[in-house]
């Protein structure tokens, strides 16, 4: 299971700096393309496909925080609902749900949180919904 940590940017290579820059061209409508967002901050797109999962901006500010979070599940009945009272006991609100048709008895389950009340890490989150028998992983994908 991955690890995250705030760090000062001071400390970081610069291109993890510009990664982030990129990836706010392409939100921001600035730059269309990847090639375009790459090009004007200076990396190769393989140093920004290598981490644009990766690295994430931290605004103090922020008054919201979400998080995309990725799960294999069994297809049995009440696996959704288990995952989803896991959630609303550990004050995050769910944004979308998005769940794929089951293939030899699993799915794909992923998940976009407001995880601004999130009462503990989210990794420790991640370590729950791993222990309800009927998820076979999770993990996190992206945070904002």
């Amino acid at each position: 299971m991955s690890k995250f940590f705030v760090v000062s940017s001071d400390i970081l290579p610069e291109v993890l700096e510009k990664v982030i820059e990129a990836r706010t061209l392409l939100i921001s409508g600035k730059a269309k393309r990847i090639s375009e967002a790459v090009k004007e901050v200076g990396i190769s797109r393989g140093t920004f496909y290598k981490y644009k999962d990766a690295v994430f901006s931290f605004d103090q500010d922020q008054s919201r925080r979400n998080a995309v979070v990725s799960m294999i599940i069994k297809n049995e009945k009440g696996a959704l609902s288990k995952v989803l009272s896991l959630v609303s006991v550990k004050q995050v609100n769910v944004l979308a749900i998005n769940q794929t048709i089951p293939i030899n008895g699993i799915h794909n389950l992923s998940l976009t949180l407001d995880i601004t009340d999130l009462e503990i890490s989210i990794q420790a989150l991640l370590k729950l919904m791993e222990a309800i028998p009927m998820v076979d992983k999770a993990e996190l994908v992206a945070v904002e």
